[in-house]
């Protein structure tokens, strides 16, 4: 029982990352009502990063964190003026497809420079032992890190005057540009943050489990899971979304091979949007 109740931990500390990864996907809808469809390979992208960083310059592969998230922030940025600008006020189906045509670019500029080779980076923290079983100290940090990331984007979004023009945007763009907000550029910013998330939640996953390029496939599903879980549009729900996640994995993890895990979150998949189109964690108040 023991050995049940510590992979169930285990799946909620990366459940914790997880959430931080489709906080950047349900920013980016609650904002602007756009899927972006290279949210896989922005984690995929954060990844490398911490990869290529950390063998360059030789540090820890932690101090990666800012250069990810502020590069990441940059890259939305481009991306917004790129693949999602122009696709404002035209049918939804759009702006999937200009996101879904940079992914594929992006893909196959990854696999052209670095193929499908896979990568490791090493990380080495002291763990926690109880009892019999050793709680990893790099998915504690993971978890912890990710923990203080979706706080600060909390307090970001209630308690600044810019996360307050996000959400005021996400609630009633005409309104807010009556008020004087500039509103193509909160949404830029909104793209920003959104993919600087998706970049840094990557960074945190290569510190945990080995990548190639086309990682952000499965990623990218398991933030669409935890999204639904957690209501589009809601940062929040996101977090207990992914939280819900890695408790499930964790819990039939030892009873079931792994190759079964992805069946049984996508049939959670499909009965959350049956029973709970809204989202199983979404806030009364609506999104952000």
């Amino acid at each position: 029982m023991f050995g049940i109740l510590a992979s169930i931990i285990d799946g909620v500390l990366v459940g914790l990352v997880y959430g931080l990864a489709a906080m950047g996907l349900t920013l980016i809808w609650g904002v602007m009502d756009v899927i972006n469809l290279t949210h896989g390979m922005m984690i995929v992208a954060g990844m490398m990063g911490l990869y290529l960083l950390a063998g360059a310059f030789d540090i820890s592969p932690y101090f990666t964190l800012p250069p990810v998230l502020i590069g990441g922030f940059f890259v939305g940025v481009a991306l917004y003026w790129i693949a999602v600008h122009r696709m404002m006020g035209r049918p939804p189906l759009m702006s999937l497809l200009s996101t879904f045509s940079v992914n594929l670019i992006l893909v196959g500029l990854g696999t052209a420079i670095w193929g499908t080779a896979l990568f490791n980076v090493n990380v080495s923290l002291p763990g926690v032992t109880i009892d019999r079983y050793t709680f990893p100290g790099a998915h504690i940090l993971a978890a912890a890190l990710a923990a203080v990331i979706a706080g600060l984007l909390y307090l970001f979004l209630h308690y600044t005057r810019l996360g307050k023009a996000l959400r005021a945007v996400a609630n009633n763009r005409e309104a807010a540009e009556l008020v004087g907000i500039p509103t193509t550029r909160v949404l830029a910013i909104a793209v920003g943050c959104g993919v600087a998330l998706a970049g840094v939640s990557g960074m945190l996953i290569g510190t945990l489990f080995p990548f190639t390029i086309l990682s952000g496939d499965g990623y990218q599903l398991k933030s669409f899971v935890v999204t639904v879980l957690g209501g589009f549009g809601n940062p929040v729900g996101a977090l207990l979304g992914g939280v819900a996640l890695g408790l499930l994995e964790g819990a039939v993890t030892p009873f079931v091979p792994v190759s079964w895990t992805l069946v049984i979150e996508f049939a959670l998949f499909v009965l959350v949007l049956i029973a709970f189109p809204g989202g199983v964690f979404v806030s009364r108040r609506g999104a952000l």
